[in-house]
């Protein structure tokens, strides 16, 4: 069987699960729809902002 998905260096092999309140789940949604990317991706942007305004106040 062939893998799924387009190859990547970035291997997303780890698995994380929340729960999520209505509103946050909305304000998920709203971002993915705006910004054309899936759920996932806004997550990974959000992780990436945060790490880099953390880095800023080293």
């Amino acid at each position: 069987m062939s893998p799924k998905g387009r190859p990547t260096q970035d291997k997303r092999d780890k698995r994380f699960e929340i729960r999520l309140s209505a509103n946050t789940y909305e304000t998920l949604e709203e971002c993915s729809e705006r910004l054309k990317i899936t759920k996932a991706e806004v997550i990974h942007k959000g992780i990436a902002m945060v790490k880099a305004d953390l880095d800023k106040k080293k």
